[in-house]
């Protein structure tokens, strides 16, 4: 309750940690608090995803020195100082000489000199204490390696039983990951690509394409790419997301001394800020939320930054400049107009109805100056909307009318507080209703 109050919108089950039992506990505390509030708790399924790993070592730990030569083979043996197993097949597969691999998060750089397929003799760049199972990461490979492991078949079979909104695909390489997921998904929830991986970034656009929703992981983003290389990924991947009207979210480090502090440096709450400023429909907090000691302040803080900067005259100027021109399609136009319509007579409010979002979606990426309430029939699209931009999502009944629709919307705005008498609304929706992105019908109504 006390998260969502801060202005929390969107809830992770992190699938890495806990339980079924422990998920679900969250998961039903989350959709008992969505009755009592009567507003929306979107729920995002976060998948493990492959975890490549170190086996073991003779004494639990190891110092490779820096200029030594380090062997990895795909046995089972016991690391020390000059070798280790690595049980990745598919990593071995990949190798070619003068290929980077990176352990530890990046804290041991080795140099591949000679491979095959089930060994690797490589010079360490950069030494450092090893231990059990530290994770590997393969920068410049693109590895034979699905996305969704057989721990993830479950997890996902178990988030889609429970009703999860969004379904995080970590480890996405390329287009065809995101293809996999969608069909195991089958329409149940909505598909969110962590990019992580240099391969993705080089495939950004079709990868845009197919997935509902975007994340800039910036964690083993940032063990795989340059530090200097992260920021201006996260804005390429920013404005890929929103040229393709696809909310996008920033995540990782975000405020990460809230972990153990009541206030964010100043540095991070930059960070934060550059994301708004760029476009980001989201930022997440990850450990601050997970297990520091001020998770409703770091909730708080984060909000306070956000609508401090959507207030700064440079957030309009920056958002009107960077919006792309419409497409020639009915649905552009009037998602276009309404944003024009709204900000030229000083509406309250733009209100969209759409079954399955795409409205929504297509208002959204117009930026406008003024709030956009999504009306939908859908529960599901009801709670997914809460992870776009500016929208304020509500629910209705089947349209019967465009009567009807204007009679809804003008009672939805009333209530919600969002305009009074005299002021006037631009409403948008699809005729027939219930037709995915015919937005076709524009109307400006005065409440009386």
């Amino acid at each position: 309750m006390r998260l969502f109050m801060a202005g929390a919108d969107v809830f992770r089950l992190n699938f890495s940690h806990g339980t079924h039992d422990d998920h679900k506990r969250v998961y039903n505390i989350l959709r008992e608090l969505e009755e009592e509030l009567s507003r929306p708790l979107c729920v995002l399924l976060d998948l493990q995803g492959p975890k490549l790993r170190l086996g073991k070592f003779e004494d639990g730990k190891a110092m490779v020195q820096t200029g030594n030569p380090f062997r990895l083979q795909l046995s089972n043996v016991a690391g020390n100082e000059v070798g280790a197993s690595l049980p990745h097949p598919e990593i071995f597969a990949a190798l070619q000489p003068d290929m980077s691999l990176l352990l530890d998060d990046g804290k041991v750089e080795l140099r591949v000199q000679r491979c095959g397929d089930d060994y690797a003799e490589t010079m360490v760049v950069t030494g450092g204490l090893l231990s059990n199972h530290k994770g590997v990461n393969v920068p410049s490979a693109i590895l034979d390696l699905s996305p969704i492991t057989e721990k993830d078949h479950k997890d996902l079979a178990f988030g889609l039983e429970l009703g999860v909104d969004w379904v995080a695909l970590s480890f996405v390489q390329r287009p065809e990951d995101i293809i996999e997921a969608k069909r195991l998904i089958g329409g149940r929830a909505k598909v969110l690509a962590k990019l992580e991986k240099p391969s993705a970034i080089e495939q950004l656009d079709e990868i845009v394409e197919l997935s509902d929703a975007l994340m800039v992981a910036r964690g083993d983003l940032g063990v795989e790419l340059p530090p200097e290389d992260v920021p201006a990924v996260q804005k390429q991947i920013i404005y890929s997301s929103r040229r393709a009207g696809k909310p996008v979210v920033v995540a990782t480090q975000m405020l990460e001394s809230m972990i153990n502090a009541p206030t964010p440096t100043r540095a991070e709450a930059s960070d934060v800020a550059t994301a708004i400023y760029d476009g980001a429909d989201a930022v997440m907090l990850s450990g601050e939320t997970a297990v520091g000691k001020y998770p409703v302040e770091a909730v708080s803080m984060m909000d306070r930054i956000i609508k401090r900067v959507e207030i700064d005259p440079l957030y309009r100027k920056i958002t009107d400049a960077e919006r792309r021109a419409p497409e020639r399609t009915a649905s552009d136009a009037i998602s276009a107009a309404a944003r024009q319509t709204a900000a030229t007579i000083s509406t309250a409010a733009i209100v969209t109805f759409s079954s399955t979002g795409s409205t929504t979606l297509r208002a959204a990426r117009e930026r406008p100056n003024v709030p956009i309430m999504g009306l939908t029939p859908n529960r599901a699209t009801y709670r997914q909307m809460a992870l776009t931009w500016g929208v304020h999502s509500l629910m209705t009944a089947d349209l019967t009318s465009f009567s009807e629709m204007v009679n809804i919307a003008v009672d939805a705005a009333k209530k919600e507080e969002f305009a009074g008498s005299g002021d006037t609304l631009v409403i948008t929706a699809g005729v027939p209703f219930g037709t995915s992105g015919a937005t076709n019908i524009l109307r400006i109504a005065v409440i009386e």
